[in-house]
Order: C-alpha cells, then structure tokens, then sequence
C-alpha cells in the first residue's frame, strides 16, 4: 500500500480525504518542511494560488523556498489552483511568477500546478507510487553509504558517528545527520526507543523497529555468508511489512 506522511497544518484541506479514497495510507505527522512526505528523502510543498500570492508578497515564500533547500531533501512545489487568475485580480501577479522561476532556477526545486485539491491528490499519489517500491534490493544496495562512503580518519569521531549510523539500512548520511542532531550522540540514538525515533523526520516506525531489531538480533555464524544473511534478514523484515 502507497503511504504518505501528512503535516498535521493539512487536516483542515481535503486533499488527505481524497488520498485516503484513493487507497492511500494517510499518516499525520508533524513534519519539519512540506506539507506531504512520500518517501523518506521527497517532501512536497503545496500552494493554492491564493496562499502562493499572500506568501510571496510578504517575503515567506522565500524562506520557506531555502528551508527546502537546506533541508537536504528531494523536494517539490506543488500549486494548486489556475495561475491565470492571479492575472486577473492583481498587478503584482508578475512577482509570483517571477518566484517560482527563482525556485526553479536558483534553488532546483521543481514546481507542478494542479487545477484542485482532488486532482492535487492524484498527483501526489502518483508521485508516491513512482518513488516508492515494493521491489526488495539486493544485498548491495541494502548498505549503498557503506560501500559508497570512504572511512573517516581515525581522529574523526563525529565522521566515524556519521559512517556507522548510516550504515543502518535505510538510513544514509542524510537521516544519519539528523539522528545525531536530535539525539546528540550515537549511544543516545541506539539507546531510543522506536518511540522517539520515529519522531524523527524521515524515519518511519517501520524503520525504527528494524534498527531496534539489528541491534538486539542474536548473532548467528552460521549465515552462509554477509549478503545471503543480509538478504534473508530483510527478507523477513519485508515479508512483515506486507502482511
């Protein structure tokens, strides 16, 4: 089933309904940046155009275009509404345009225009079945920054914290990062319960059991091998998530 992390600001839009009646898991939570969260990694921004104008003309689409940005995420800019009517309403409408050209241009943040919140659903919707997929990786591509990252020098010891908590499957440098600002060291991280690290942005309460898992799983010898072990271990973690 697609599942998609919703900022607790959008209850009061309609897009979580249609979502939810077109088969979409709706999960609210309170998300750092964006309004919708489809992967762990890919956030979406929405705007009507009515907000987009009032956001632009008081400056706060600007710092929320570089909280994207700094985020570190995949994200996008969804308007929603016709662009056409600000043409009609105000002369400023020049401005807007002119902001999600900068956006674009200068901060590679991608914009889709939707024409209502259903048809808003939809897209996000297909968003989310394009990025997230049930195909299991192989064993590789369980660990890419560890078999991607170069070994910190022995002196870095926030690198070396960095190597081993992304070395977690799913984790990454990315959400590696924002472990350890949350929780300030590794100990404090592996010593959270799944509780508190789901309440970290971009870790689901999926992945939390299964760091929880490695870190408790009795160590076998007998694993024919690190990628049939791994392979089957996350095998079994899948097998459960589909259930």
């Amino acid at each position: 089933m697609v599942k998609v992390y919703v900022d607790l600001r959008e209850k009061a839009s309609h897009v979580p309904k249609y979502l939810t009646e077109m088969g979409v898991s709706v999960i609210y939570k309170q998300l750092e940046v964006g309004d919708y969260m489809v992967t762990e990694d890919t956030v979406i921004e929405r705007k009507r155009v009515d907000d987009l104008a009032h956001s632009v003309f008081e400056g706060r689409f600007f710092d929320q275009v570089r909280r994207l940005k700094a985020s570190g995420l995949r994200t996008f800019i969804l308007v929603e509404g016709d662009l056409m009517y600000l043409r009609r309403i105000t002369n400023r409408y020049k401005a807007v345009e002119a902001a999600l050209v900068t956006a674009v241009i200068y901060n590679n943040i991608p914009v889709i225009y939707t024409r209502n919140s259903r048809h808003t659903a939809e897209t996000i919707k297909l968003i989310a079945e394009k990025l997230q997929t049930t195909r299991k990786p192989s064993a590789a591509a369980l660990f890419p920054t560890y078999r991607k990252q170069q070994k910190p020098k022995e002196q870095d010891l926030s690198e070396w914290q960095l190597y081993v908590l992304a070395s977690f499957p799913g984790i990454g440098p990315t959400l590696a990062d924002r472990l350890l600002r949350k929780f300030g060291s590794l100990r404090a991280v592996l010593e959270a319960s799944p509780v508190e690290l789901s309440r970290v942005e971009g870790i689901s309460e999926e992945k939390a059991q299964l760091i929880k898992r490695i870190l408790d799983y009795p160590y076998n010898k007998k694993h024919e091998g690190a990628g049939g072990g791994l392979e089957r271990f996350y095998s079994k973690e899948h097998e459960k998530k589909q259930e």
